[in-house]
């Protein structure tokens, strides 16, 4: 009878751990998905819930949330006041998780131009034939095109660089890079994950404030004690870690 009613507890209990394992959907912008891609693997196997992300443009992404679609965990960079205004998340449970800078990016073995100071970024802009960044759509594309959209001004050069940018449809930013077709690209240090590119330096922050990337708790969520995990998960030790390994730095930023 012993044996009966012990193996009756444990059967208990695995039921019970499975009843709470529970799918979190996160939707997120392309800065997160090196840190989002090595981390979820590691939270399903020790927590037993699922993640179902969504991982997209920076502008397209943020737009989705201050709508109220129905994602537990959102992924938003700033400014996100509307965010907030728009009641679909829980103001508490703001939660910086990391700040990923902009990169210029070269095939590897090839000469590295200097980005040490904003003179110096201004002259391979200036130099080069053809270069290529992600597409900021007016705002609502991605987040690395909406801050090198933003550097060019600042350096005054934004309607000089526009015709030199190539973007070809169905090829990869670090693909153009890899094939020559471009002097070099600009984009989020997370973004580079081609071993035929080399990253050359982060851009200086005068003129390309690295980009905060924060998590809320959905005020929808239908797993809320898992998406609460999951944000937890994203802003721990462990994480930290892993968003360095990205070309990321975690925590708390300051916003100009």
């Amino acid at each position: 009878m012993r044996s009966v009613f012990s193996s009756a507890v444990v059967v208990l209990i695995l039921s019970g751990s499975y009843a709470r394992a529970d799918q979190v959907t996160l939707v997120a912008p392309g800065g997160m998905r090196c840190a989002l891609d090595r981390m979820t693997p590691e939270f399903e196997r020790k927590t037993g819930h699922t993640v179902k992300a969504t991982v997209g443009a920076g502008g397209a992404t943020h737009q989705q949330v201050v709508n109220g679609e129905p994602f537990d965990v959102p992924i938003v960079q700033p400014p996100y006041q509307d965010v907030i205004a728009s009641g679909h998340v829980l103001a508490a449970t703001e939660t910086p998780l990391a700040t990923v800078p902009m990169v210029m990016v070269v095939r590897k073995g090839s000469p590295k131009p200097d980005v040490s100071t904003p003179e110096a970024v201004r002259n391979p802009l200036l130099a080069a034939k053809a270069i290529s960044y992600p597409d900021s759509a007016g705002g609502r594309g991605g987040a690395a095109g909406v801050s090198f959209d933003a550097t060019q001004k600042k350096l005054g050069i934004f309607d000089q660089v526009q015709p030199k940018v190539t973007r070809t449809r169905g090829v990869s930013l670090m693909q153009l890079v890899t094939r020559g077709d471009i002097d070099f690209a600009v984009t989020f240090s997370s973004e580079v994950n081609d071993p035929g590119v080399e990253a050359v330096g982060q851009l200086p922050q005068e003129i390309s404030t690295p980009t905060g990337l924060v998590g809320f708790i959905s005020a929808h969520a239908k797993a809320p004690e898992a998406a609460r995990a999951l944000l937890s998960y994203l802003s721990s030790s462990g994480a930290a870690t892993v968003y360095r390994a990205c070309g990321m730095q975690p925590g708390r930023w300051t916003i100009d």
